[in-house]
């Protein structure tokens, strides 16, 4: 308070207050009037220059933690911390003594006075969070422009403040901040660190702030702008190892702006010139931007190229970004071929003649798989680039090479991405693309890499079992529409199936992959389906045992694959056979097997039914998700049927279909129930009709539509032809029943025949004269224990 009113008297000599000011010390409750002494000298210095020391002083006091009197004022004086704190922030730019404010806000330890504390190491930055200075700081980053020592301090003290605190960055996000650092990051700066801290201070912000927002704050077009600015700056004048990790900072920063659809990379060109610099040095090009550019080849330039190549697939996901990557478009790039290129093994011979520095066998190895995960993404948008760079000849020479599997060096890695990327391609569906594939082999060199990976069966790790399960998807993707592909696939390819089918379901919940392998499986049985050559190896070879082996034993989620593909083999006359045929191993037979499948299908749909499986509700006999009643809006007229959708989404229109091939009459192994089941399936399709009619019905009602009387009368007795026909179902199965039971009591009396006669036989036996004086006569009760 004398240091304040001495300041305030118009008489003072501002040595008198320099002297004062040496010996105060910043106490909780002295920090309202510590401020306000910031405040008067900063006043008096506008006008009186000498001053400028005195607030030098007091502001070098600010480096010396708080000190606290009593225990209890860190909380009681909180609030005065987080004001002063903030007073703090408005006073750095007003003098050119502003540097020392910046030092001040590191914590420092000094000599300490009589009887008071020092505040907890944490109190001051716990508190500091708390106040605005970080935004204060940022908002007066406007008013540093022609001071470049003051605005690198600044920026030093925002790197300071957003490396430890995500409600700092919160705050300094909350102005806007990252935006405003990336718009002043290319400012000249003669010492060189104002790109530096403004980088360290975006990725701060990416680290603890909200990454969407400030991913959101940098995709303007003023800041991609700059962006580019910095990075070109970086990339084509500088050599030193700093400035090539700040160069591929930037780059980092680059794709995480690329992730947002509505970056402008198009529209500020920086998308063209990352896609020349990511084809250097594979393609030549007359762009300027390359002319000069000499790369190292070093692990920094690695990292770059990398990055680049990863932006090619975030570019691809923006058609207009896509243009930039054609052949034949204006900007004469050449993508595809550069990716080819990086896939090619290299030429080492012709490299080391040519005495011209390139990537090491290591770099190139990583660069192959990165070019192959970039293909994978951007070749199947650009089919007809990949067609005219022949990139089929080039992935199918790449599997030439592959002739190892597991550990580093022996190009698993290679063969995985290089089978996904033909996967991809292949899954298209595009007929030219697939008979090229075809053409070159592909269908024999497939089957001989899964001959030679089964040769090895310890290798059944998560990589093998991705490999495996994407050759058989490609396999069958090629030959399911072709008889001649079939005929390719020949023996060697169902003696593989069999192999795949015979491993079982055992490992499906593994989690290593198993499930996809046995899909996929299933799915390959489609390569020799038609091909009555294949078929009937096929047979022959107990492939239909198999799939109801697997069948009886695999989880739920398989059974429609399953289902579906013994259907699909149910056209060769000789199937039917082998499917009755068939027994589990609990003796079951094929039919009781698809008849507990319908039970159990009904069972999750909670189809009502008696205790022996007949229809107790007439009007709902094959209930479904999708029944009439549960309708309450009509459907436009371009929606199919509710009723019909239903039928390829359960197992039990397979099941029916599958019965269909089999017939109905003279099934082996069944009981009472399954009867009672198997005269619900005959008339499946009836009620399918059934329930089409009654959704019409009902999607007439809802619209308000009456038919005249003679449609009426036509749509009543059509609705009425199914529930008629589940009167007659449950008639028959209780005639079933009334047989069954009828078999049972014959059966009874038979057996209590045979057992009275045996008893008789044994009691005249026993009685004979011979006997009688060494067996003792039975009594009534000792009969019926006996029996």
């Amino acid at each position: 308070s004398k240091v304040i009113r001495l300041l305030e008297d118009p008489l003072t000599v501002s040595q008198t207050c320099s002297s004062f000011i040496i010996f105060l010390c910043l106490i909780l409750k002295e920090l309202t009037n510590m401020a306000k002494i910031l405040n008067i000298c900063a006043d008096k210095a506008t006008e009186h220059p000498e001053y400028l020391p005195i607030l030098c002083e007091a502001i070098k006091l600010c480096r010396l933690p708080f000190l606290k009197e009593r225990a209890s004022d860190e909380l009681h004086y909180a609030q005065d911390v987080v004001d002063f704190l903030c007073h703090m922030g408005t006073q750095h730019n007003r003098h050119r003594y502003a540097q020392i404010a910046f030092k001040c806000f590191s914590v420092l330890y000094g000599d300490l006075c009589a009887g008071l504390q020092p505040t907890s190491p944490g109190y001051r930055l716990q508190l500091l969070e708390f106040s605005d200075l970080a935004q204060t700081l940022l908002l007066s980053m406007a008013t540093t422009e022609n001071q470049p020592v003051i605005k690198l301090l600044l920026l030093q003290t925002l790197q300071l403040l957003s490396s430890s605190s995500d409600m700092n960055c919160a705050s300094i996000l909350h102005v806007r901040g990252a935006e405003m650092i990336c718009l002043h990051m290319t400012e000249a700066d003669p010492s060189g660190q104002t790109l530096f801290r403004s980088t360290e201070i975006l990725w701060n912000l990416l680290e603890r702030g909200n990454k969407d927002v400030v991913t959101a704050q940098l995709s303007s077009l003023e800041c991609v702008v700059s962006l580019k600015e910095a990075f070109l700056n970086q990339l084509l004048n500088s050599s030193q190892n700093f400035h090539l990790q700040l160069r591929n900072d930037l780059l980092v920063v680059t794709t995480l702006i690329a992730e947002n659809p509505n970056a402008p990379l198009i529209e500020s060109l920086f998308a063209k010139e990352l896609v020349v610099f990511a084809t250097f040095p594979e393609m030549k090009s007359r762009n300027s931007l390359v002319h000069n550019l000499k790369l190292t080849f070093n692990s920094e330039d690695l990292k770059m190229k990398k990055l680049l190549l990863n932006l090619l697939v975030l570019m691809s996901r923006d058609f207009a970004a896509l243009e930039v990557h054609h052949v034949h478009s204006q900007l004469s790039t050449r993508v595809m071929p550069a990716l080819l290129a990086l896939v090619k093994p290299p030429a080492a011979s012709s490299e080391r003649r040519s005495g011209v520095r390139h990537w090491s066998v290591v770099q190139r190895e990583e660069l192959q798989l990165q070019a192959l995960a970039t293909l994978n993404t951007v070749a199947p948008l650009m089919l007809d680039d990949y067609m005219s760079c022949q990139g089929n000849t080039c992935l199918l020479l790449l599997l030439d090479c592959f002739h190892s599997t597991g550990g580093r060096g022996t190009k698993k890695a290679q063969l995985r991405h290089c089978i996904r990327l033909l996967r991809s391609v292949a899954l298209l569906g595009e007929e030219s693309v697939n008979q090229d594939l075809c053409d070159q082999g592909v269908i024999n060199q497939l089957l001989g890499i899964l001959t030679q990976m089964e040769a090895n069966p310890d290798e059944d790790d998560l990589i093998s079992l991705e490999i495996k399960a994407d050759i058989q998807l490609i396999l069958s993707t090629l030959c399911d529409p072709d008889m001649h592909r079939k005929e390719l696939f020949g023996s060697e390819g169902v003696e593989l199936t069999l192999h795949f089918l015979k491993k079982g379901s055992d490992k499906f919940y593994s989690g290593l992959g198993h499930n996809k392998l046995i899909l996929s499986t299933i799915d390959c049985v489609s390569c020799i389906v038609g091909c009555y050559t294949t078929e009937d190896y096929f047979l022959a070879k107990e492939g239909i045992f198999l799939l109801l082996d697997l069948l009886s034993m695999s989880p739920k989620c398989v059974h429609g694959v399953v289902l579906a593909t013994l259907l699909e083999l149910c056209d060769n006359p000789n199937t039917l056979c082998h499917i009755l045929n068939w027994r589990g191993s609990s003796g079951q037979t094929a039919p009781g097997l698809l008849l507990q499948l319908w039970r159990e299908e009904e069972e999750a749909l909670g189809v009502p039914r008696s205790q022996h499986g007949g229809i107790t509700d007439p009007k709902k006999p094959v209930l479904s998700h999708f029944h009439p009643d549960d309708i309450q809006l009509s459907f436009p007229p371009h929606v199919p049927s509710a009723a019909v959708l239903e039928v390829s989404e359960n197992l039990r229109s397979k099941i029916y279909s599958i019965f269909c091939k089999l017939g109905f009459q003279e099934l082996p192994g069944l009981s009472t129930r399954d009867y009672m089941t198997l005269s619900i399936i005959r008339r499946y399709l009836d009620f399918k009709v059934g329930e089409v009619w009654d959704e019409i019905r009902k999607e007439l009602s809802l619209d308000g539509v009456r038919p005249i009387s003679p449609d009426q009368g036509a749509l009543t007795s059509i609705c009425k032809v199914a529930e008629d026909t589940a009167r007659w179902i449950s008639e028959e199965q209780n005639s079933i029943l009334e047989q069954q039971t009828k078999e049972d009591m014959s059966q009874e009396e038979l057996l209590y025949t045979e057992v009275l006669t045996l008893q008789t036989t044994f009691f005249k036996s026993i009685n004979t004269p011979e006997n009688s004086c060494n067996i003792p006569a039975l009594d009534v009760a000792a009969e019926r224990n006996l029996l």
